[in-house]
């Protein structure tokens, strides 16, 4: 937790039903606005904003980021960084998952000619706000073929370079080596403003692969309490799905986050037949409460989940909830990041922010790691530790050429 008196803020944009958002408050982040276009993900913000720091400090906006602007005076429907109270230098962490069908494994993979892709939009948003530091997440795809969009992951890279902050290289962490059962593989990115970057890890953290817990651990006390109210054939239910479950380790990725795809499943048949080995029937969600036994809790292939124990394996704890219908709910789960591993990169950032802020002594060894795999181009300065923005800066003509990476209209979902 950073140091009493001392507060480190944030902005995240494509919240959607609060992963990230929960990750970083829990890290120490104070979260200033949650920026999302589904109304049932603001719904959802809404109803946990208890547990993120509560509404008198942060605001939930319900915005399509294709309507964002740089310009300070934004058209109809448009908004910028004054529509949301925010001045240049205020904010100490931009944060985001942009939208991840441009380079889903499971899609066409168009990268930067996916409508989608709102990149652009996000490095907008980190020129007009000028925060401290930013964190970017992804699907693997964006990774994988190696080759396939390196071309564009490094400009993206070179403009927040150009915008004064030195960046980690994309790194591909797995959810299970932060406590969550399951693998779900993300890309990520953490940008850190130039002054403070020495501070930094030149890797990301990437867990512990010895930390795992189990879809057995993480389910035993939902399943009983949903067969609790059979009786007899509700313990051979349970004692059924448990046999299963303790043979296996974590679930498969956890998908089905998709409006175009129809309702609400487990994923594609390889993910399918992963699941039915850990007893659980992947072929839809469960009911709650309860409505049809055969259906949901006696298939051949398992019982099926329901959205708040899909929510168990992304990570959230029991108490958060969902807004929507079980479709619209489950959606929001299945896009998910998973709050330990946000939490762990947030508490890595506020380290790294705090010990600038203390003025610590770098090591010479710090020093020259940090001078010999580091070449940023510095264009303006950091934000004052009072919030302010230093030196009245503004980024060059070179800066706003730079974030031209592409214009087309975006759509968040």
């Amino acid at each position: 937790m950073p140091e009493q008196g001392r507060e480190y803020t944030s902005v995240e944009i494509c919240a959607g039903a609060g992963g990230q958002a929960l990750g970083l408050h829990n890290a120490g982040f104070q979260h200033r606005a949650l920026i999302e276009f589904d109304r049932h993900a603001c719904d959802t913000l809404r109803a946990n904003l208890g547990k993120l720091g509560g509404q008198e400090n942060c605001q939930v906006h319900e915005l399509d980021l294709k309507n964002f602007t740089k310009k300070a005076e934004p058209k109809e429907k448009q908004f910028n960084i004054a529509s949301l109270g925010f001045k240049p230098g205020q904010i100490t962490l931009l944060a985001g998952g942009v939208p991840c069908p441009p380079f889903s494994l499971a899609g066409k993979q168009l990268g930067r000619d996916d409508d989608r892709d709102l990149f652009p939009v996000m490095l907008d948003m980190v020129e007009a706000l000028q925060p401290r530091a930013v964190m970017i997440e992804n699907v693997r795809g964006l990774l994988e073929p190696s080759h396939r969009f390196a071309e564009y992951r490094e400009e993206i890279r070179r403009i927040l370079r150009r915008l004064g902050y030195v960046p980690s290289e994309w790194t591909l962490v797995e959810a299970r080596n932060f406590g969550v059962p399951q693998l779900r593989p993300r890309a990520i990115l953490i940008a850190i403003c130039e002054k403070d970057a020495p501070y930094f890890p030149k890797k990301l953290p990437l867990g512990d692969s010895e930390a795992v817990v189990t879809v057995a651990d993480a389910l035993k006390k939902s399943m009983r309490q949903r067969v609790r109210a059979l009786g007899d054939e509700g313990e051979k239910i349970y004692r059924r799905w448990l046999e299963k479950a303790e043979r296996g380790s974590v679930a498969p990725t956890l998908v089905g986050g998709s409006k175009k795809h129809g309702g609400a499943d487990l994923g594609p048949t390889r993910a399918k037949k992963a699941w039915e080995l850990l007893g659980i029937d992947a072929h839809g969600v469960a009911d709650e409460p309860l409505k049809d036994k055969e259906r949901d809790l006696l298939s051949e292939r398992g019982i099926k989940l329901t959205v708040s124990q899909a929510a168990i394996i992304q990570g959230f704890p029991e108490d958060w909830k969902f807004a929507g219908k079980k479709t619209a709910a489950y959606r929001q789960v299945g896009n998910a990041f998973p709050p330990p591993v946000a939490e762990t990169m947030g508490k890595a950032i506020i380290e790294a922010l705090r010990r600038a802020d203390a003025g610590e002594a770098l090591s010479p060894i710090d020093k020259e790691l940090f001078e010999a795999a580091n070449t940023p181009i510095k264009l303006f300065e950091c934000s004052d530790l009072d919030g302010e923005s230093s030196g009245n800066r503004k980024p060059s003509d070179a800066t706003s050429e730079a974030v031209e990476l592409d214009r087309t209209p975006a759509s968040v979902h």
